[in-house]
């Protein structure tokens, strides 16, 4: 197969070695502040269609929709830009046949996408990329997320439990809660943990054995309730962790093909002499 040799402009400055950093450089920046500015955009939208208020407002599920797509399109338009910038602002060398010429173009536009891809792993890496740093935190331990969010529910039913008794004291309420969340933890009461337990309700409250033994079960079947709601939402949550990191790699890829058309775009308009935006 023949060789390409069609050559572009012959006027061209030769530039020492292949990597025109200064022209990347000005990609990334412009990539991120771009960026930068479409997501405070996407945000200011977002705030105004959330409402406080119960049945009022778009729902989560539709405004988590919106801004994967928001996302996606801001990630890809300022990737595109950039690379295109650092395309058109590369020094060619002379001497390259057309098809080196969009190589080069394109590296440029990889290396723009890999800067910035960079640099926002390090902010992630440091605590300021939130969606990153909350998908991460989503797929921890289903359990372990649900037993820290009804914490302050089970404090409040192991209170309810020994309200009223004057000499049981805060450490025999401790020691309630702390009992029914090893019973939520292990499926289910022990039996010389539930007989402890009517006990001191019925010290507290004056019942029957029996009848004390009947309120440790509908307390504790209160608590269970919570613990699965939230066992739901961990779960929930973590699948949502998984789906947005599934997101965020698609969309780095997309972004990285973008950067590279649109540096080879922008070395062909560099080599044509093409006015910007004509």
């Amino acid at each position: 197969m023949a060789q390409t040799t069609e050559f572009r402009r012959a006027d061209v400055i030769v530039t020492p070695g292949y990597v025109d950093w200064p022209a990347i450089l000005a990609g990334t920046v412009l990539a991120a502040a771009l960026s930068f500015v479409l997501l405070t955009f996407g945000s200011a939208i977002g705030l105004s269609v959330v409402s406080f208020e119960p049945r009022e407002g778009a729902s989560l599920f539709w405004l988590a929709v919106v801004s994967g797509l928001w996302f996606i399109w801001v990630a890809v338009t300022s990737f595109g830009a950039g690379g295109y910038l650092a395309g058109r602002l590369r020094r060619p060398a002379a001497g390259a046949s057309t098809d080196e010429v969009e190589v080069r173009d394109g590296a440029h536009g990889l290396l723009v996408w890999a800067t910035g891809a960079l640099v926002g792993a390090v902010l992630a890496a440091t605590g300021i990329g939130g969606v990153v740093g909350a998908a991460a935190r989503a797929t921890g331990t289903v359990a372990q997320t649900a037993a820290e969010a009804v914490g302050g529910d089970v404090d409040y039913v192991a209170d309810r439990l020994v309200r009223g008794a004057q000499d049981l004291g805060p450490e025999v309420k401790g020691e309630v809660a702390g009992l029914i969340r090893r019973g939520l933890a292990g499926g289910g009461l022990e039996a010389p943990d539930r007989d402890y337990l009517a006990e001191r309700v019925a010290e507290a409250s004056g019942q029957s054995p029996e009848q004390a033994a009947a309120t440790v079960d509908g307390a504790f079947a209160e608590a269970r309730q919570l613990y699965d709601a939230a066992i739901e939402k961990a779960e929930q949550a973590r699948v949502a962790g998984a789906i947005a990191a599934f997101l965020i790699a698609s969309t780095m890829l997309a972004s990285g093909a973008a950067a590279y058309n649109a540096a080879v775009a922008g070395g062909d308009h560099r080599d044509r002499g093409v006015r910007f935006g004509s």
